[in-house]
């Protein structure tokens, strides 16, 4: 049960504050420490699929999430150089809602949410190590709870004490990333994916058509900073997508701010939990953006770990069953995402012609099929598990 204990939560992104609003709903008393003076998100756009969506429900966001952010119909998958649509991939259900969203807006969300809900959140206070069953701050100042939750990202100190020996690679992959704002005649509306060689573009809509976000990758044989934070130079972006078709260009051709970040390989964390300190999102699975899944998984480990803490009094058995439920699916998740960018970086073969060929007769004569592929992911509601 969780009435009465205490949750200590680091960091305040996606996952932190989504685990801490499903906590405090649950009777937990919790408190958020975010290394940064404010609460900000670096990163633009990102997709919240029905899985992900399935927890903001929970916590009554899901009316809010929707009055801010388009509902997604579809992803378009196109040539890159002609621009025609190889396949379209359908995403929303009726009752089953795919949304984007501005990452700014959804922290946004969920810091408020998690306030009403009587989170305290503390801010500069950067976790520097633990020790025992406390983490110890930048100022000397040490903290405890009976439950301590890493939700600390890529470089999480928890991880490290759980787990000292993970050592992330570089994928030879590099992501641009930029935010536009739309103009008149933009008719974007749905997700499109220009597929070229050893590169691909994403690009869809923002608050309600007002922004546009653009990622872009390329295959690279140069080491880049693992950072979200890293400044691009926008002529590097548009030279390195010359050759992409005018309706790419056009887009890109606007960026003037953009950020660059070498996409790394971490595994997934062997080791989640001790019966005190536990991993959740980045922390704990990191993945590349090949399937959009990243804040997924991290608000599906939110309800599940609350969920768990709540049905029982022993927390060591909590956090087992925890990671236990949560390993494996997103181990699954993590290996299809990196599977999936070898999908899109097909080079000019026989190979490349007839799987365009079979995309494009699948989505004219079995829609259903493309929809399906993905259902293992999107289906899951981990309310109800």
């Amino acid at each position: 049960m969780l009435i009465g204990r205490n949750i200590l939560v680091i960091g305040a992104g996606i996952g932190g504050l989504a685990a801490a609003c499903c906590l405090a709903q649950r009777g937990a008393s919790v408190r958020v420490l975010e290394q940064a003076e404010e609460i900000r998100a670096f990163g633009a756009g990102l997709q919240l699929s029905p899985n992900g969506m399935a927890t903001l429900a929970g916590l009554g966001l899901a009316e809010e999430i929707s009055a801010i952010s388009p509902r997604a119909n579809a992803v378009y998958l196109r040539d890159f150089r002609k621009g025609a649509a190889v396949a379209r991939v359908p995403l929303s259900r009726q009752t089953r809602p795919y949304h984007y969203v501005h990452r700014a807006d959804l922290i946004e969300i969920l810091a408020s949410r998690a306030r009403d809900l009587g989170v305290e959140i503390t801010l500069g206070a950067a976790v520097t190590g633990v020790e025992g069953r406390d983490v110890i701050l930048a100022d000397g100042q040490r903290e405890s709870a009976d439950v301590i939750i890493g939700a600390d990202g890529l470089h999480s100190r928890i991880r490290t004490h759980l787990e000292p020996r993970g050592h992330p690679f570089f994928t030879g992959q590099v992501a641009w990333r930029a935010v536009i704002e739309a103009q008149q005649g933009d008719a974007l509306r749905d997700v499109q994916v220009f597929m070229g060689p050893a590169r691909h573009m994403v690009i869809y809509p923002l608050r309600g058509g007002a922004l546009i976000n653009i990622v872009a990758v390329e295959e690279y044989d140069q080491w880049v900073k693992d950072s979200w934070s890293e400044r691009g130079d926008p002529a590097q972006l548009t030279g390195r997508f010359g050759d992409f078709c005018p309706e790419a260009r056009a887009y890109i051709g606007r960026v003037t701010e953009c950020y660059q970040w070498g996409l790394f390989r971490h595994p997934v964390a062997l080791n989640w939990q001790n019966g005190q300190f536990v991993l959740l999102g980045d922390a704990a699975h990191p993945t590349l953006p090949f399937l959009a899944q990243g804040a997924n998984m991290a608000l599906e480990d939110a309800w599940i770990l609350a969920a768990r803490l709540s049905d029982t009094h022993d927390l060591s058995r909590a956090l087992a069953e925890y990671e236990a439920l949560r390993r494996p699916r997103t181990a699954r998740i993590v290996q299809a995402a990196s599977d999936n960018a070898d999908h899109y970086h097909m080079r000019p073969s026989l190979f490349r012609v007839a799987a365009h060929t079979g995309l494009r007769m699948v989505a004219r004569y079995a829609p259903h099929l493309l929809a399906q592929r993905f259902e293992w992911i999107y289906g899951f509601d981990p309310t109800k598990s």
